[in-house]
């Protein structure tokens, strides 16, 4: 059993890293808000080139046959980078979800898809954009339905338009059961790993970010990253993403059924126990952007307000982590939830 990414795993990580890094996706980003996918769907395409969305899907329908800790590290990138568009839900969600080749073959090709999964995810991300949107309804029922014909619901990313499906009439297209007793478990399960590992990519940024800022910014004559307030602050939010980490390497090995030796590993226990904790992070990820722009005064109860607000809404339900990249709104993530029984055992 093996906890550590591999060198594969690594030399993968620093290719994404390096595509992303030079492919505009701040750029994107901002015109993904404003409606144009133009420059998102180039990223979209390199991102196929470089086999990123065919990391799911089996080598015979055209994917690449990855394992989950090469979408650990996919997802960890993307959140990094902030790329927009429905990620989790076209390159984790769907391949778990389908069993059709055609439409498989289609989103390892580069094809957007998004999907919306009674009840925990009740609306299409970026059906606009989408090239394959996919219902499953209350039942397990499995249907491919139309571009929407209605503008999209409000929501606090720009990036991220979410639009309305009736999903308690969907036609079953996928067989009998089949959905409701091996795919919906399985891509809800997919969903919360891609959503814990694009929270923790994006917790990185944002500190990276902030660590930059705290040196640049001076306050009283001295940059503000040499008071101690900004710097427990700053060391806190590290350890908590270092700790976060291993749940997320360990979630990836339970998924990938490696011989456990003895250790207790369940895939749906452990991906929710990394979700769940890449979710409390994230009312430390709203203190330490806003201590970061309040002056040296402010400090102390600009983190104390933070963490009540956070606490106030619920750290599981704060999966739009605060602005990561340089276009000032949010990151994009997806609202994946976790099995039932997965969270109680926690």
């Amino acid at each position: 059993m093996r906890f550590a990414p591999s060198q594969e795993n690594e030399a993968f990580a620093e290719s994404l890293d390096d595509l992303l890094s030079g492919a505009g996706v701040v750029a994107a980003a901002r015109a993904w808000a404003e409606g144009d996918s133009g420059p998102g769907r180039k990223v979209w395409a390199a991102l196929a080139d470089l086999g990123v969305t065919g990391l799911a899907i089996a080598e015979e329908h055209g994917g690449v046959g990855g394992d989950a800790m090469d979408l650990a590290v996919a997802f960890q990138a993307l959140g990094y980078h902030g790329v927009p568009g429905p990620v989790v839900e076209s390159i984790a969600v769907l391949p778990a979800l389908l069993g059709d080749a055609a439409r498989l073959r289609a989103l390892a090709d580069g094809a957007i898809g998004t999907v919306a999964l009674a009840p925990r995810t009740p609306y299409l991300l970026d059906a606009d954009v989408a090239d394959l949107r996919v219902v499953v309804g209350p039942d397990g029922a499995v249907a491919e339905v139309p571009a929407p014909s209605t503008a999209p619901l409000g929501s606090v990313d720009r990036t991220r338009r979410l639009f309305a499906t009736e999903l308690n009439t969907v036609p079953d297209t996928e067989g009998p059961g089949r959905a409701a007793v091996n795919g919906v478990q399985s891509a809800e399960v997919a969903g919360a790993f891609a959503v814990a590992a694009q929270l923790l990519g994006a917790g990185r940024r944002l500190l990276d970010d902030t660590v930059e800022y705290a040196k640049a910014r001076a306050q009283y004559g001295k940059a503000i990253g040499e008071y101690q307030a900004i710097k427990h602050l700053l060391a806190d939010v590290a350890t908590r993403l270092e700790l976060a980490a291993p749940l997320l390497s360990g979630a990836a090995v339970a998924l990938s059924g490696s011989a456990s030796r003895g250790v207790d590993l369940e895939p749906a226990r452990d991906v929710a126990a990394a979700r769940y904790v890449a979710d409390l992070i994230s009312p430390y990820l709203f203190a330490l952007r806003e201590a970061a722009r309040s002056r040296q005064a402010a400090i102390v109860e600009t983190e104390a307000r933070a963490r009540e607000e956070g606490l106030r809404l619920g750290a599981r339900d704060l999966t739009d982590v605060p602005v990561v990249a340089d276009r000032g709104d949010t990151v994009p993530t997806a609202d994946s939830g976790m099995p039932a029984d997965a969270a109680t055992e926690i």
